[in-house]
């Protein structure tokens, strides 16, 4: 009898270990999480409105809009269990917490432009907040500021502004249709950026949800979670509700010019000479250069074609003055100037004409679609022409690639490394981004495909002398899966956090995170890690 009750006694606590371990290991049940949105809700009919499972047929479509790298965009790509489109503060907080219940990850959508993916797929099971109906925006002209909730895109917000006035712009980007809410928490740079710094800089407030339903601001959530969370990835602390953005000056009328020169027509020296005049130029002026390799036509040779897309803060007559003086081989003439609004000049870099309407801006589908693979390096030393030369070479053993120059200094240079996450301040000269498209292709694994990316890699190797070294450094918003995903220890989350904020800032960042979500709940690659 005594064994007999040792042994259901064994069989009984067997049970409930391999009850408990089934538990844990269970997928999450998409309709208990259905169900605990519904309970949460004050009006179960609108909640259900806003819900979206593969069932659905509106599931595929609304993943699918604003998957804005198409090289995700495709049927084995994991997507998520649920779709949730939140109108209001208390659905976001209620997705949160059956999130957490259910044991789903979250993955927080704005824009969708993200490099890797991250906001719209994963390899667990997990819930997609997308916060596309979340977009309103409150221009004040008077404080000179607009609140922008997470939802907004860029170009939403730049016409606001343009119906309020023509005298103030927001820091902000080129692509239109980048969303607000992940932009400002990687940092964010434009054609401002050497007047008025980064789009995060600008940022003055925040309506924010920490991980326990919370709403915090500026004031209540302290100053370490308000400097953590514009530029180190606000992702990985939270969810942004909300930007508080300050508005900055602008001449009614600004300055646009592109000039397009080959090597034939003595690109390389001109380039060379950017280096060393457009980072100290006047704050005013800020020139992108976008390279290509293309064939010459009608022979076996190859060059390369640079288009330098300039916007001055000022007249047509400073600006031809400026350049005679500062840079004259860029040979810009009046006749390839337009003076414009600053909106305009949005349309403009994104190639429409200065009269396209300004509600084109507020259209999510206008400007391009990511689809590509990409990394991004920051130069401090200026390139030799020999150096160039050999960089040239390389291009030409690839299709479908461009290079893309931004360059910095000016207001860049007064802000410390610490200042904010983003680290790349003084010193840069310009970013150095590359990339390779797959437009072409049916998929970014064609032959063609593959080859590319083999390229992308060796060119990065190769350019390894010409770009910041101790570390090597890399842009947030440009995440790059390549530089390792690895967090279980700091050893192995070191590889690529120095290289996105430099030691001392992304060792803050992690006690600023183990201290607002100690158990990592907001996880993804690449995000700030809890050991």
């Amino acid at each position: 009898m005594k064994s007999q009750l040792i042994l259901s006694v064994l069989t009984l606590c067997l049970c409930v270990t391999l009850s408990i371990s089934f538990h844990n290991h269970v997928t999450p049940s998409s309709q208990d999480f259905i169900n605990c949105l519904e309970s949460k809700s004050n009006n179960v009919h609108n909640i259900s409105q806003l819900i979206f499972t593969p069932n659905n047929v509106s599931f595929l479509p609304i993943w699918q809009v604003r998957v804005n790298n198409h090289r995700f965009n495709k049927s084995s790509t994991p997507k998520p269990s649920v779709i949730v489109t939140p109108i209001d503060d208390a659905q976001i907080e209620a997705t949160l917490l059956c999130s957490k219940k259910y044991g789903y990850e979250m993955r927080i959508r704005s824009g969708g432009h993200d490099y890797e993916g991250v906001s719209s797929t994963a390899d667990v099971p997990f819930v997609m907040l997308d916060l596309a109906r979340m977009r309103s925006i409150n221009v004040d002209v008077a404080k000179r500021t607009a609140w922008a909730e997470a939802g907004t895109t860029l170009g939403e917000v730049y016409y606001a502004i343009s119906q309020k006035t023509n005298k103030l712009y927001f820091a902000g980007g080129i692509c239109p249709t980048v969303g607000v809410g992940g932009y400002m928490g990687g940092g964010g740079y434009g054609y401002l950026m050497r007047k008025y710094g980064l789009a995060a800089d600008n940022v003055v407030d925040v309506r924010f949800m920490d991980v326990n339903g919370n709403i915090l601001n500026r004031k209540s959530m302290g100053e370490d979670l308000f400097w953590a969370i514009r530029g180190g990835g606000s992702a990985s602390f939270g969810i942004v509700l909300a930007w508080k953005l300050n508005l900055v000056p602008v001449p009614e009328l600004v300055t646009v010019f592109l000039v397009n020169i080959t090597l034939e027509q003595g690109a390389t020296e001109i380039f060379y000479k950017y280096q060393h005049v457009i980072p100290n130029i006047d704050e005013n002026l800020s020139i992108r250069v976008q390279m290509s390799c293309e064939d010459i036509v009608n022979t076996n040779k190859r060059t390369i074609r640079m288009l330098f897309y300039g916007l001055y803060q000022g007249s047509m007559n400073t600006l031809l003055s400026l350049l005679d003086e500062k840079y004259p081989e860029l040979n810009v003439t009046r006749e390839i100037c337009q003076e414009v609004t600053m909106v305009q000049s949005t349309l403009f870099f994104q190639g429409y004409p200065i009269d396209t309407p300004l509600e084109g801006l507020a259209n999510r589908t206008i400007g391009f679609r990511l689809n590509g693979q990409n990394k991004l390096d920051y130069v401090r030393t200026p390139i030799p022409i020999s150096g160039l030369k050999q960089i040239w070479r390389q291009m030409f053993n690839s299709v479908g690639s461009a290079v893309t120059m931004q360059p910095f200094g000016g207001k860049m240079n007064e802000y410390s490394e610490t200042s904010l996450p983003f680290p790349h301040r003084a010193g840069v000269l310009y970013q150095f981004h590359q990339v390779v498209r797959f437009r072409d292709q049916t998929s970014d694994t064609t032959p063609v495909s593959l080859q590319r990316v083999s390229w992308l890699r060796n060119f990065s190797k190769y350019i390894t002398p010409y770009v910041s070294k101790n570390p090597r450094e890399a842009y947030y918003n440009y995440i790059d899966f390549d530089l390792g995903v690895g967090s279980a220890t700091y050893e192995e989350a070191s590889v690529w956090g120095n290289r996105y904020w430099k030691e001392d800032n992304f060792k803050k960042l992690i006690r600023i995170k183990a201290k607002v979500d100690p158990n990592n709940f907001f996880n993804h690659p690449q995000s700030i890690p809890v050991f």
